[in-house]
């Protein structure tokens, strides 16, 4: 297994339950791809983003340290792009 890191921007307008929900939807398809959430966290609370994404000026940060078999993080991709209250995302390689 890999090593990989999630970074998530949701909007900050969202209530902390929905914001929970996306993270825990994001968790369980690392759980069903044989992977493991090691550290799961709020990188930043509210922050002004430079430019609007889907008409939206705040975004909430999530960091997401998780291992998983490389042909899961396309899954998760998947989970991610489909998600409206996802504004952006990006999976890099820990290792």
């Amino acid at each position: 297994m890999k090593k990989y890191e999630l970074a998530v921007v949701l909007d900050a307008h969202l209530s902390q339950d929905e914001k929970e929900n996306v993270i825990k939807k994001v968790a369980d398809g690392i759980a069903k791809g044989k992977g493991k959430v090691i550290n799961s966290q709020v990188w930043i609370e509210k922050y002004k983003l430079a430019f609007k994404i889907r008409r939206r000026t705040e975004g909430t940060y999530y960091l997401i340290n998780f291992e998983s078999e490389q042909a899961s993080v396309a899954k998760i991709r998947q989970i991610l792009n489909m998600n409206e209250d996802v504004l952006r995302f990006a999976i890099t390689n820990a290792e």
